[in-house]
């Protein structure tokens, strides 16, 4: 057995909480800082874009604030789509092209959208279904109940 008293373990358990903490705020912040572009019209461009585009692996963070490998891979290819000359339009349109439309964070409502917009909708409408069928059994069992409970004391 260990002859390190209860309180110097409990100060080690501490320091070593700690420093995985400050670890793994460094690795959050390891997001690109740097500018992009030296010209201050195309940096502009690109952080609008990077805020458009959704991380495929975090699902809810855009690319510009994700440190997943996936959003700096998509992040080096909107630098390379601008630096090449390309508009917004076809950046965004390469974009969707090959990762489809859930990489936009506001897809357009079309055909091949409408689960992405109309899904949350269909969800709660399915659930309050569900909640009103079990209330109305539970309510006609009760009611079930209370009429053989009234018979049976008549």
């Amino acid at each position: 057995m260990s002859h390190m008293s209860v309180s110097a373990r409990v100060r080690t358990l501490c320091l070593c909480v700690c420093l995985i903490v400050q670890l793994s705020g460094a690795v959050a912040w390891a997001v690109d800082n740097a500018p992009a572009f030296a010209d201050a019209e195309l940096q502009a461009r690109y952080e609008a874009l990077t805020h458009q585009l959704r991380c495929l692996v975090c699902q809810n963070e855009a690319i510009a604030d994700s440190s997943a490998t996936l959003a700096g891979d998509l992040r080096r290819e909107l630098r390379e789509q601008l630096a090449a000359g390309r508009s917004d339009a076809e950046v965004l349109k390469f974009m969707t092209d090959r990762y489809g439309a859930f990489v936009l964070y506001k897809p357009p409502f079309e055909q091949r959208t409408w689960l992405l917009w109309l899904g949350p909708a269909l969800f709660l409408l399915i659930g309050v279904g569900v909640a009103v069928r079990i209330i109305a059994k539970r309510a006609k069992l009760a009611e079930q109940q209370s009429d053989d409970d009234e018979g049976e004391s008549a």
